[in-house]
């Protein structure tokens, strides 16, 4: 048990807004979430931030926006982690925020919906828990009666030992007989007592008949009861089991949650959460050689041994006892915090007996429990184990790790199968889609759209009219380079991920990005609008993850044209939000006039509506100079600029630094995205914004 005082708390130099109340009562909402959601909630927390920490500190945390600046307050003991990077545990507490506000709205729109009936499978699955349900019930009843019937069998026997005892007390000795009949010796009775004797035999061989009778009963109704308890084992074992472990290896690779979790809990030995490293919550089943990660059984278990071609050694403790302050429901279990795994070295490079051909990324070890139970003095064994994991030593190699997970919980409900990637079986586009759509909505309030998923199956297809059926080979998926590019759909895939959720994450929920589109299709749909219309989308010829914009536009002669700008990076958006770039964005016409070529956002949003809310004002940008101050700075904006032509002649005021920017510019030639309308590459200037410096008022 851990105790929390407050005088264990120092508080680190914070700037933070104004109080949201209506998020006061958050912690109290999430408390009242059925089981599945709890258990949801359980998996955010962990050592980086413990779930009894967020719970003591609900008042002062959820009085803060979720948008933490500069804020931390820490347990002396997370001092050491975050004393000198606070926005570490900042953005922490921020994303745990962020991620119960989206398990509240994720249970309120099922009650709307009327919860899990709206699932595809969720009504043969309640149905099915309804029949185990009411199997369960009869048991339960069954065993209440029976109960019952030998307590009242108990109090018989005792009546029957107590007045035979008695009667033979005084009449002396008896023989004994095997069936237990009371024959008392008639000559060793007083004559006046014969009547008396006589009737109370008579009483004790009426119990006895009422003993054997309901014996008979109990035997009978115990083989009924075993016969309609061997249906529910075989039931919840070879059947609701099997679901359960499905739908569970579907929840880890960010498919629907689980559902009718709780009956499997309360009944079975079973890992009740993966193996996954707190600081990657989204992507368990992958473990770093010497970082800490988490996993929970239900019952009490030791952490065995990891199973698998490479030989590690489990750090940490591994023995733990079960324990019902750990469950939600009550129910005893035994939760592993602080394991870590470091590779036993041998002589062919730590792989005992695995295939050569593969990488680590596509080697799978299995981590397992074992448990002993005690019942009536009867020693049982169990033994169970996680999923298949992913071992890596480098955190480079978590992308291909995951793609690894994604695809063997994809394809096969085999838990122990460490030998599926010596032959990895075929996928179809149906089950790639539904998974990559799942890849956005477990992390993100949004999924991957048809359309969306259509030009992904062009990319990772070919052109094509319909893709449903058509296979997909794990290679090609994965290993193979994409047509025309130097790397793999998977990682080009998973760096536009990473970009959407570090960078551009509130735009996506929004809506505004439309991200995979094809060239065809945006030209198809800017040409017909006005000039000044722009949409957002993923690049296709940058590795690392790039977004951009394309607009259309008027020439000289009337003309429409279509435009993109070179795309925008992580390393550009670390140092200005995407936001911020599009409000900003304008091109240097050939009168060295700064314009503004974005104007609505597709079809019809005007800019500001879209994006000015993501922008910080200028008040805070610019604060008001010390009026004592004897020479106040001028004030300074960062834009993005494109000019038309790179030989134009610039007569506009500008820094050594721009200047510098712009001779770079003509011998730049890197990174250029070939579009239907041509490809502009931007430059960020810092303009000072004094009266001298005018710009076009668009």
């Amino acid at each position: 048990m851990i105790f929390l005082h407050l005088e264990q708390f120092d508080t680190i130099a914070y700037l933070v807004t104004p109080p949201d109340c209506s998020r006061m009562a958050q912690w109290n909402q999430l408390q009242q979430l059925d089981t599945r959601y709890l258990e949801q909630l359980h998996q955010l927390y962990s050592d980086s931030f413990p779930m009894e920490l967020r719970q003591f500190l609900a008042p002062w945390i959820e009085s803060q926006d979720c948008r933490l600046q500069r804020s931390t307050l820490c347990l002396s003991y997370l001092q050491s982690r975050y004393l000198e990077k606070p926005m570490e545990i900042a953005r922490i507490v921020a994303r745990c925020l962020w991620e119960e506000s989206r398990l509240l709205q994720t249970a309120a729109t099922a009650a709307q919906q009327g919860g899990q009936a709206n699932h595809p499978t969720a009504a043969v699955v309640t149905e099915k828990q309804q029949m185990l349900e009411q199997h369960l019930q009869d048991v339960r009843k069954r065993v209440q009666d029976l109960e019952q019937k030998m307590k009242v069998v108990e109090n018989l026997q005792d009546d029957f030992d107590f007045n035979y005892k008695t009667l033979k007390s005084q009449g002396g000795n008896s023989p004994s007989s095997k069936d237990c009949m009371c024959t008392l010796d008639m000559q060793d009775l007083n004559g006046n007592n014969q009547s008396v004797t006589r009737q109370k035999m008579q009483q004790l061989e009426q119990m006895l008949t009422a003993l054997d009778q309901m014996r008979r009963s109990i035997v009978s109704e115990l083989a009924g009861l075993l016969s309609a308890m061997e249906y529910v084992q075989k039931t919840l074992t070879d059947e609701e089991l099997a679901d359960w472990k499905r739908r569970q290896q579907i929840a880890c690779i960010g498919g629907p949650p689980n559902i009718c979790l709780d009956r499997l809990e309360n009944c079975a030995f079973v890992v009740e959460r993966q193996p996954c490293m707190p600081m990657h919550p989204d992507r368990p089943l992958v473990i770093k050689t010497g970082v800490q990660f988490t996993t929970k059984v239900r019952d009490s278990g030791d952490v065995a041994a990891l199973r698998g071609s490479r030989k590690f050694n489990i750090l940490g403790t591994n023995t733990k006892v079960m324990n019902m302050e750990e469950s939600n429901n009550g129910s005893l279990s035994a939760e592993f915090k602080h394991l870590t795994l470091r590779e036993q070295r041998c002589g062919n490079g730590g792989r005992a007996n695995c295939d050569a051909s593969l990488i680590v990324t596509e080697e799978l070890h299995l981590i397992t429990f074992e448990t002993e139970v005690y019942h009536q003095g009867l020693k049982i064994d169990l033994e169970t184990h996680s999923l298949p994991v992913v071992v890596i030593s480098n955190i480079c190699q978590m992308p291909n790790a995951w793609a690894s997970i994604l695809w063997y919980n994809m394809l096969t409900n085999n838990p122990k199968n460490v030998n599926f990637f010596t032959k990895p079986p075929i996928g179809t586009w149906d089950q790639v889609a539904e998974v990559l759509s799942w890849q956005f909505s477990s992390t993100t309030k949004r999924g991957l759209s048809i359309e969306q998923l259509t030009t992904l199956a062009e990319k990772l297809l070919g052109p094509g009219v319909n893709y449903s059926g058509c296979q997909i080979t794990w290679a090609k998926f994965c290993k193979e380079n994409m047509a025309g590019k130097g790397f793999s759909f998977w990682v080009w895939l998973d760096n536009i991920i990473d970009l959407v959720k570090k960078y551009i994450l509130a735009l996506w929920n929004e809506g505004y990005i439309m991200g995979f589109i094809s060239k065809e299709r945006e030209r198809a749909i800017l040409s017909t609008k006005p000039p000044g219309t722009f949409l957002l989308r993923f690049s296709e010829s940058s590795k690392e993850g790039g977004v951009t914009f394309t607009w259309v536009e008027k020439d000289i002669s009337g003309k429409t044209q279509i435009q993109s700008v070179e795309p925008y990076t992580k390393q550009q958006l670390n140092n200005m939000s995407f936001a911020e770039i599009i409000m900003g964005y304008k091109i240097m016409d050939a009168t060295n006039i700064l314009v503004s070529p974005l104007v609505y956002l597709y079809p019809d949003i005007p800019k500001e509506e879209a994006f000015g809310k993501y922008c910080r004002p200028e008040s805070q940008e610019h604060p008001e100079a010390d009026p004592g101050s004897a020479a106040p700075y001028l004030k300074t904006k960062f834009i993005c600029v494109t000019p038309t032509t790179c030989s134009n002649t610039i007569d506009l005021p500008m820094s050594p630094r721009t200047l510098d920017s712009l001779m770079q510019f003509g011998n730049n030639g890197e990174g250029a995205e070939p579009s239907a309308g041509g490809q502009f590459e931007s430059l960020t200037f810092d303009m000072d914004l004094t009266s001298e410096c005018a710009t076009s008022p668009m």
